[in-house]
């Protein structure tokens, strides 16, 4: 019994530690993020939110995001800026030269401004997401409800995609 309750105690500190070492950014990674806040403009006719954001370094790699919601009536979306392994992965989805039409949902690619996006979007409740790969390891994306896609693809082109990509680190 001794044993099964030092092998718990073990594993626990190791996750503890972990995670420790995921929310304990350095210094210069807790600024990191404040450089994509401009970026999350007002957005004429809906009410924002305050931008927020979180950068986190542990050894081999880095991660910021940088996020801002809105609101107009029932109507919401969520801009979002991300760097590192979350980015890499989901702009992959920008490469793949899809285009899947069905009268319930569609998702295609496409090059916006001289960038890849990729977008969903369901027509039962006007939800869906716009992805804009900046980088191999950075992206713009914007999730939305209660929003025609025309109209999602206008607000999202509001935001300065390109001045974003020149502040995204090296």
């Amino acid at each position: 019994m001794h044993r099964r309750s030092a092998i718990r105690f073990v594993f626990a500190s190791a996750v503890l530690c972990a995670v420790g070492a995921l929310l304990a950014p350095a210094a210069d990674a807790q600024q990191a993020f404040q450089r994509f806040l401009p970026f999350l403009i007002d957005l004429k006719g809906w009410t924002g939110e305050k931008p927020d954001g979180m950068a986190v370094e542990v050894p081999g790699t880095s991660m910021i995001t940088a996020t801002r919601e809105y609101r107009r009536g029932d109507a919401q979306l969520s801009a979002q800026i991300v760097t590192g392994p979350a980015a890499q992965g989901a702009t992959a989805a920008t490469q793949t030269n899809v285009n899947i039409e069905t009268g319930d949902a569609h998702m295609r690619t496409a090059t916006i401004d001289g960038l890849p996006v990729a977008s969903s979007y369901t027509v039962k409740d006007r939800s869906g997401i716009i992805l804009v790969a900046l980088s191999a390891n950075a992206m713009f994306s914007m999730s939305f409800k209660g929003v025609a896609e025309d109209e999602a693809l206008s607000i999202a082109k509001q935001f300065d995609w390109k001045g974003i990509q020149a502040s995204v680190p090296k």
